[in-house]
């Protein structure tokens, strides 16, 4: 038998119809653990099989990691050929498109990505000039305004309109400010990367092109497009009508990044006599897990109609726990995890899910009083320790001499005698003049009120970058060599030293360090055509990745984690804690009236369980320094078919939880 009809005979009758799928436009609804990676993979590989070029195949997901485990399972599957299609993130694809076309993109010495922190410098130096105190407006709050306004295809004056009258304007004039700043920089940041995409397929003769290179497009997690991702989807495929959705409008969950569902919810609408398929044989879940989980998401209104049934078995019930404080629902917790790996469970089986990370705090303390090991999702990233940022500057600084934000951020890095005063002279005259800080530099005997002894130290740390640029002319052969060079000739070791002076400290900082060059190492080995510019992308590329957490059954520990971290992940033994009102769902959703998304965002949590679940509301929890009263979510009552009560007094609100909660603590204690 044919390598790809043994993989078709072992899919059910409807992933293998999702399989056998090949032209047209299909909508995949995949529920929660219901194989959608093996179909996406599998249907990938008979598409192959049946004589379809992957060199025309386009597969687009949202994280790094997907992307790779896609092109992993691929290379499985159909071996060197997977090679030749196209499986990346949505970034990743459009940075591809806009470096094949830059005389298209009208942008003069190319571009470069703009990192979050580069981001953040532009919008403070925006707010800065526009004299707004940051009680008025912060810089991530700002950052974070224009980004969902892009993503939503908005303008400065449509998201001013939007936002309350001072709110508005002040957000509108900053974006217009920052985005002076980027194109005077030659930049782009992840959001352009999108919309520039967009822009160019709006030329015929680029899109055809795309189109014709692209013949087969097939896009993961479609829920979680957002306007103009769909645009650049729809560009693509709008002649040959070739396209696969695949995706869960249940577990939408990031409108506030911009992600509209209902791209998902009118597909069949958008694209003309498209098939649906709607997966609901769950893999992963125990029947009793999946019957809370298809009570709770009946109560949206907006969806596609599906049921999940489990493949495995009825399974023990869900618990539902009521507990006095959150110290007590940690101890609780805990102590129940402890008793389970005492009876020997794993302690990598085991995750605890939360709405908000601040709840973490207090099974962080727990665990650690019990001395068990656990692994907190989302801490400090790679990509934001201070070292690594400032090795990205310097080997920025060589592919474009004129970054300003990179040379800005190591005008001192290690110290070179050069004040804010300096500084500000310097910047005021590169605008003057319209040239970049670092031509400014070099020109600082025209600069009044401006010490030329200053300036030395940039002018020749200039000179040896550039000379650096000659000696490795091709960073394609060279790389690690000239990454290796670059961190020698601008003292950068020394510089940890003299901060780090803690021989520990030293070590651990120096490691940011060598794990860049690790990096360039990899990239040298494993990349096609390598090279600087494309190392310093694909290391952005992977920092925007920021909560797509490593897999943490690689660690013997208990995960901690919040429930938009945990999409994606499932976990045998599932705590979902403080599920009360304000908490889950949180205050401001409900404010706002966005009810449905915190219910789907529960129903991740309790889908993210295989074979145990508990949830559990705290009738006090503090706040501020007091202990206020709580009223339990409903979403638990929801769960019970039950009504809130009229004055949602949580004291007498679930005596059957209750009941629950005293039965168990009698059995801890015998």
């Amino acid at each position: 038998m044919p390598r790809t009809s043994r993989l078709l005979a072992a899919l059910n009758p409807e992933q293998r119809e999702a399989a056998e799928t090949i032209e047209g436009p299909l909508l995949v609804l995949a529920g929660a653990g219901t194989g959608k990676t093996r179909v996406v993979t599998t249907r990938i590989a008979h598409m192959v099989a049946q004589g379809v070029d992957p060199g025309h195949i386009l597969a687009v997901t949202f994280t790094n990691k997907a992307a790779k485990e896609m092109r992993e399972r691929l290379g499985r599957l159909i071996g060197a050929k997977a090679e030749s299609l196209v499986a990346s993130t949505f970034h990743s694809f459009c940075l591809r498109f806009l470096r094949e076309h830059p005389d298209s993109l009208g942008m003069e010495r190319g571009f470069s990505i703009c990192d979050p922190s580069d981001q953040l410098a532009f919008v403070t130096r925006a707010l800065r000039s526009l004299h707004v105190p940051s009680a008025s407006l912060k810089p991530r709050d700002a950052l974070s305004l224009i980004s969902l306004a892009k993503n939503r295809l908005e303008d400065p004056d449509a998201l001013a309109r939007r936002l309350d009258p001072d709110l508005g304007h002040l957000a509108a004039r900053t974006w217009e400010k920052y985005q002076d700043s980027l194109q005077h920089a030659c930049k782009l940041d992840f959001d352009d990367l999108l919309l520039e995409t967009r822009r160019l397929l709006k030329d015929p003769k680029l899109r055809a092109e795309a189109a014709q290179r692209h013949r087969f497009v097939l896009v993961d997690e479609y829920q979680d497009t957002n306007a103009p991702q769909f645009e650049i989807v729809k560009a693509i495929t709008e002649e040959h009508k070739n396209l696969c959705v695949v995706g869960d409008d249940d577990q939408s969950i990031y409108s506030w990044r911009g992600a509209d569902m209902t791209k998902i919810l009118s597909f069949q609408k958008t694209f003309g006599g498209a098939k649906v398929i709607t997966l609901e044989t769950n893999y992963r879940s125990t029947e009793t897990i999946l019957r809370c989980a298809n009570r709770l998401i009946q109560h949206n209104t907006k969806r596609h109609e599906k049921t999940l049934r489990s493949a495995i078995g009825e399974g023990e019930p869900v618990s539902l726990v009521t507990m006095r404080d959150e110290e007590i629902e940690a101890n609780k917790v805990v102590q129940r995890i402890d008793e389970m790996v005492q009876a020997g469970h794993k302690l990598d089986e085991f995750a605890i899910l939360f709405r908000t990370a601040i709840q973490a705090r207090t099974f962080e303390a727990e665990l650690r009083l019990r001395d068990i090991p656990y692994t907190l999702v989302g801490g400090m990233s790679f990509f934001d320790r201070k070292e690594v940022r400032d090795v990205m500057a310097y080997l920025r600084l060589l592919v474009d001499p004129d970054d300003e934000q990179a040379l800005l951020r190591i005008l001192n890095c290690p110290p070179r005698g050069i004040g804010k005063a300096t500084q500000e002279r310097v910047t005021a005259y590169a605008t003057s003049k319209g040239i970049s800080v670092g031509q400014a530099f070099d020109q600082a005997e025209h600069i009044k009120g401006v010490k030329l002894d200053r300036c030395q130290p940039i002018q020749r740390l200039r000179l040896r970058l550039r000379t650096l640029r000659g000696l490795y002319p091709d960073s394609s052969k060279n790389l690690v060599k000239l990454v290796q060079q670059t961190i020698v000739e601008v003292g950068y070791e020394e510089e940890v030293r003299r901060c780090y002076q803690d021989e520990e400290e030293y070590k651990k900082r120096w490691e940011g360090v060598e794990e860049v060059l690790n990096a360039a190492q990899n990239h040298a080995q494993k990349r096609k055509r390598p090279g600087l510019q494309r190392f310093l992308d694909e290391l952005l590329l992977s920092a925007e990745d920021r909560d797509d957490p490593e897999d943490s059954s690689k660690r013997l520990s208990v995960t901690l984690m919040t429930l938009h971290a945990s999409k994606g992940l499932e976990f045998p033994q599932v705590f979902l804690v403080g599920m009360e009102e304000g908490c889950l769902p949180h205050l401001k959703a409900v404010q706002e009236e966005s009810i449905e998304e915190e219910r789907r965002l529960a129903y991740v949590g309790i889908t993210r369980a295989q074979k145990f679940l508990q949830l559990s509301w705290c009738q006090t929890r503090a706040r501020g320094g007091q202990a206020l009263s709580r009223h339990i979510s409903r979403f638990l009552l929801e769960l019970q078919q039950r009504e809130p009560p009229s004055d949602w007094v949580p004291a007498g609100a679930e005596p059957a939880l209750k009941r629950k909660t005293k039965g168990r603590r009698r059995r801890a204690r015998r």
